[in-house]
């Protein structure tokens, strides 16, 4: 199963959601792997990474589409393993930034998806980080997925960019993975309290979209986690925030 956290505004929390929904797979013991695909590296950090390392990465993976350097490496070569046990990490750094034209100008969309196809012989579950934009690497994603995921920040004015963004989605299952199912909505900082954040779900609900269940409240717990470098299952197991993505990737994993 390969799933791709996507949505093109940023602040979301696509990083937190793909790190955690991996941890969670690989705690309960799938063999599971993370490929960061935006150039902050957000989730290569998250998980205890430098992209500045010299270790091969995606960068070096789309460097070796474009010229003879790393094309001796396998695909398991730009994997590396992380400090927690089944969790794989294929890391990020600011090099994409400069490759995205070239590989662009070179037609080089489809070669993600054949990597990660090989990639999944030995992997349970994929999880893709995407930048917060529609460019060559999240399509790539889109295209190399079997599910998406799009987070909602509970963002009053957010509804209509999401309308938008589900036509570009459906565009891009007519035009390049038929296969790719959109498998719902995260809603993320949810506050059950606050009037805004449920009158901005609720105004999501009227279109009937899918709505994922359980939201994942707001919480300070999770910058403590990014600052740890240690995803909410391993930091604080039995906080309310590690519960729901325990949750929500059991309520994924069952509807596989």
């Amino acid at each position: 199963m390969i799933r791709v956290v996507f949505n093109r505004k940023g602040g979301v929390g696509k990083s937190s959601i793909t790190c955690n929904l991996a941890a969670v797979s690989a705690s309960q013991g799938h063999r599971t792997l993370l490929v960061d695909l935006d150039a902050q590296a957000n989730a290569t950090s998250y998980l205890g990474h430098d992209g500045k390392d010299d270790v091969a990465g995606i960068a070096e993976f789309y460097e070796s589409q474009l010229s003879y350097r790393y094309r001796d490496f396998a695909p398991k070569d730009f994997v590396r393993s992380t400090v927690f046990s089944n969790l794989f990490l294929i890391s990020a750094d600011a090099e994409l930034n400069d490759l995205a034209q070239k590989l662009e100008s070179r037609h080089k969309i489809y070669k993600l998806r054949e990597f990660l196809q090989t990639l999944a012989e030995d992997f349970d579950q994929i999880f893709i980080d995407t930048p917060p934009a529609l460019n060559f690497y999240s399509l790539s994603a889109l295209i190399a997925a079997d599910r998406c995921l799009i987070p909602f920040d509970c963002d009053a004015f957010s509804r209509d960019a999401l309308l938008d963004l589900l036509h570009a989605l459906e565009e891009i299952r007519e035009d390049h993975n038929d296969k790719l199912e959109i498998e719902g909505i995260v809603i993320n900082q949810f506050l059950a309290r606050a009037r805004l954040p449920q009158a901005a779900v609720d105004e999501l609900k009227s279109t009937n979209l899918k709505i994922l269940q359980p939201y994942l409240s707001s919480s300070v717990k999770m910058k403590e986690s990014h600052a740890s470098q240690q995803p909410l299952v391993y930091l604080a197991p039995k906080h309310k925030l590690s519960a729901e993505f325990v949750e929500l990737f059991n309520a994924l994993n069952a509807q596989a």
